[in-house]
């Protein structure tokens, strides 16, 4: 007696990668429509406790998204495992390492950037790996998930790099001075 086809291990596979992808999108697009909502309603004033409103669903996402190296390991996700081991250590050295522990970095404007910047890639990949795993292809889908990258991701390195970069010239610039005050002259 043959299986019914939604029992069969290739149907479960791909039922399982909808419903993952369909999950990572729902999240992203939360994340990212909660903050454009936040930012036309607030203006700036929105961008300095993005992390309050979004943190929680953020470290969830990327969280789960560490099930992909576990896809990819087994075969049920075809891709490079170390590109992607590399691309998911990055976002959660960043996010929990760095935002996450960090009280006076999570106020800050680049955390806004970098989650719109990542949340703007994820939706367009996730959208496309959903529909792609059901057999459904838009050309414009599929010209933005291999696309948008380009131009984002550098400017993801450039906000993180940026940042940090500049949050440690400035800590030592402060450090360097404050431990050698420039003294007035006196005329």
């Amino acid at each position: 007696m043959a299986l019914p086809a939604w029992l069969q291990p290739r149907y479960r596979k791909n039922t399982y990668l909808f419903i993952y992808y369909l999950i990572q999108f729902c999240g992203h697009s939360w994340i990212f429509t909660n903050m454009t909502v936040r930012f036309f309603s607030f203006g700036e004033d929105s961008m300095v406790d993005t992390f309050y409103a979004i943190g929680l669903v953020m470290r969830l996402c990327q969280s789960i998204s560490l099930l992909e190296l576990l896809h990819i390991y087994v075969g049920i996700e075809p891709s490079h495992l170390f590109p992607r081991f590399l691309q998911l250590t990055e976002r959660i050295i960043i996010l929990f390492v760095v935002i996450t522990s960090q009280e006076e970095v999570q106020e800050k404007y680049v955390v806004c950037v970098l989650f719109i910047f990542w949340n703007l890639l994820d939706m367009v990949r996730y959208t496309y790996s959903m529909l792609s795993v059901v057999g459904i292809s838009y050309a414009v889908l599929t010209w933005l998930s291999q696309t948008l990258w380009m131009p984002v991701y550098p400017l993801c390195v450039l906000a993180e790099g940026m940042y940090y970069t500049y949050s440690h010239l400035y800590s030592e610039r402060r450090d360097v001075l404050g431990v050698f005050p420039f003294k007035k002259k006196k005329m």
